[in-house]
């Protein structure tokens, strides 16, 4: 959980502050969403090219533009979400709402997300995620971008965090 400590900070931050007024809203805006970029080197590239181009070849055939890798913020919260998935040993989108705003942060206007563990292959994971409707969704969805966070637990058990963001 060592990366999420910023994460953590800005989200007890975000908590503290849930009314609904102006000065609130601009104070949570000026939130410090940092994370380490060289965490984006820590993913399974080759796994993420796979299932990049199992995702465009998808989103071109019903219409969709292709998304572009990206290979820092996205694919930095990405990493940082998947270590702590395998940390606890669960598939979640526990503090998704960070990985969102640092996004946002930086030009994102909007932001999606999906995860999985235990598929052995882009081709698997990928089939998991048509084959889900929400997760459909977000394949489908109006995102110009995409970051990755795939990582094999000690066991071999691979995470996947898979951000979307459009600007």
């Amino acid at each position: 959980m060592k990366t999420y400590k910023l994460s953590l900070l800005a989200l007890a931050f975000m908590v503290l502050f849930t009314s609904c007024s102006k000065d609130e809203i601009e104070t949570t805006q000026e939130a410090n969403y940092s994370i380490d970029l060289n965490l984006a080197q820590e993913t399974n590239w080759e796994i993420a090219d796979e299932i990049l181009v199992l995702i465009n070849e998808h989103r071109v055939s019903v219409g969709l533009s292709e998304i572009k890798r990206d290979q820092q913020y996205a694919s930095a919260y990405a990493v940082d979400h998947t270590k702590y998935m395998i940390e606890v040993n669960e598939i979640n989108h526990d503090y998704f709402n960070v990985r969102s705003e640092g996004l946002k942060d930086r030009g994102a206007v909007r932001v999606g997300e999906n995860v999985a563990n235990g598929y052995t292959s882009a081709e698997a994971v990928v089939n998991a995620w048509l084959n889900s409707p929400t997760h459909l969704a977000i394949i489908e969805g109006n995102y110009t971008h995409s970051g990755f966070g795939i990582i094999a637990n000690d066991n071999g058990t691979y995470f996947f965090t898979q951000l979307f963001y459009s600007k």
